[in-house]
């Protein structure tokens, strides 16, 4: 049973008295740092400046079974497989990230590690699409790589290559990837010009084969299942291509044929909500026949907010938006940045979203979005941090093999069955400090479990950083602690 809106924001302000935890973060600190666990969860021929001193080259034969070079790219969370799907919504996302907040990016100091770590994904995807109508989406055999629990360096499980084509079409992953690699084109534009160009034409292409050849691809399942459909992406890759290209032809797919649909989420399944905050700002700028998504981003809005009259998401006790149990913190990211984005639209354009019989300024948006954020980092009723190496009790037993198992010589030589047993199930702080990483959070009474086999709880993934990235950098320049 849901609370009320007025009564939870009283609890939510009694929740974090009580929590002890007051004031500002080191926004800095943690933008720093949620940047330092994508570089960690890199695959490949690691660079000389890389952070993590624990991690080492990894999967530098993937794509042979294939007879093509698929090194690089990134693990998705605490194993060893790289899934195209949830791989192409970090780069699109943590690409967004750049282009809204680059400036911001620009005074912390991070720009740079921000547009590496999007061309360490784009790099990748420019490999595995190197032939028109052909996407290779995955590298590594899941079923095998859950039954071993080693570092990526001393993987022996099978690197399993899968692809989407003409015959087995794959709507939603080909669409992601075409937004990703539309989205870093922008990132890219005044820097390296030609890459940009590069990336934008892939994208093309990308879009027009996601298009031409539509079916859901089940090859993910039971692990990036698309429960959502493929509509959502091809929306969200069209508003990408006209962001960046400007060109009508996306534009009138997106106003003729394009299908949208009111929803509470925002996730690597389901994009919607996405399109409709970008669309919305193009409304405001003069598509005036875009009004039904900028009604649409409203009604987002309005599901969330916890005193809108039409609020429907569940808002846990301590006041942390709670959509699953299963790495949580990925809709708290997700839902906090576009309200971040989205309340700087509004204040641009002296705008405000209307929830049935009540009006939300920008500010209310951003509140709302700052106190998602804070509840990450410690202002909660447990007073603890979510991100590894970050304030006070931050998680120590995040669900991570490169984090959990020591770097020693004699780690390649345990059997898969046995690594359980020496790494696994101990309960013990992880060997390896996974900085920066974001867990799956508490459950929906704000309890949290620190412990390695409780995945739902202490998994990280590189989406629910990339989300994070923007607001910590606006939090940076405009909350910091003094």
């Amino acid at each position: 049973m849901e609370i009320p809106g007025n009564a939870l924001s009283v609890c939510i302000i009694g929740c974090l008295l009580l929590s002890g935890v007051s004031g500002n973060f080191n926004y800095q600190d943690a933008l720093t740092k949620s940047i330092i666990f994508l570089e960690a969860q890199r695959s490949g021929k690691l660079p000389p400046n890389h952070r993590p001193s624990w991690r080492g080259d990894s999967a530098l034969q993937d794509g042979k079974l294939e007879n093509v070079d698929l090194v690089g790219g990134y693990y998705d969370a605490g194993d060893n497989v790289k899934y195209g799907l949830p791989m192409a919504f970090t780069i699109t996302t943590l690409s967004w990230a750049a282009i809204f907040y680059g400036s911001e990016l620009q005074s912390a100091g991070e720009i740079e590690n921000v547009r590496a770590a999007i061309r360490w994904g784009t790099d990748y995807f420019l490999k595995a699409s190197s032939r028109r109508n052909r996407l290779y989406v995955q590298v590594g055999d899941p079923q095998k790589d859950h039954e071993c629990w080693k570092r990526p360096e001393n993987m022996k499980t099978p690197r399993t290559v899968l692809k989407i084509d003409q015959s087995t079409p794959g709507t939603e992953i080909a669409a992601e990837t075409s937004a990703a690699m539309a989205a870093a084109s922008i990132v890219f534009r005044y820097f390296d010009h030609a890459y940009s160009r590069r990336l934008l034409n892939r994208a093309k292409s990308l879009f027009q084969f996601a298009k031409t050849y539509q079916g859901t691809y089940d090859g993910e399942c039971p692990f990036y299942c698309s429960y959502s459909g493929y509509h959502d992406e091809l929306l969200w890759a069209a508003t990408w291509l006209y962001k960046a290209s400007r060109r009508s032809i996306y534009m009138d797919y997106i106003q003729d044929e394009a299908t949208s649909a009111t929803v509470s989420e925002f996730s690597w399944d389901l994009k919607y909500a996405g399109s409709q905050i970008i669309l919305s700002e193009l409304y405001w700028e003069g598509h005036k026949d875009l009004q039904k998504f900028k009604q649409q981003a409203d009604s987002f809005i309005c599901s969330i907010l916890p005193d809108s009259s039409d609020h429907q998401v569940f808002i846990t006790p301590g006041g942390l938006v709670h959509l699953r149990d299963g790495a949580n913190m990925q809709y708290v990211t997700g839902t906090a940045f576009l309200f971040s984005v989205y309340s700087d639209i509004l204040a641009n354009h002296k705008q405000q979203v209307i929830c049935g019989n009540d009006n939300f300024n920008s500010a209310h948006l951003m509140a709302f979005a700052k106190q998602q954020m804070d509840y990450v980092l410690g202002k909660n009723p447990l007073g603890r941090s979510y991100m590894v190496g970050f304030g006070n009790k931050p998680p120590t037993q995040a669900h991570h093999r490169g984090a959990s198992v020591p770097r020693t010589t004699t780690a390649e030589f345990v059997s898969c069955p046995m690594s359980f047993v020496y790494w696994y199930n101990k309960n013990e702080p992880n060997p390896n400090e996974l900085t920066g990483a974001i867990v799956g959070g508490p459950d929906k009474q704000d309890n949290f479990v620190d412990q390695r086999s409780n995945s739902s709880m202490t998994e990280p993934t590189t989406y629910t950083n990339s989300l994070a990235v923007g607001l910590l950098a606006k939090l940076a320049k405009h909350h910091d602690q003094s």
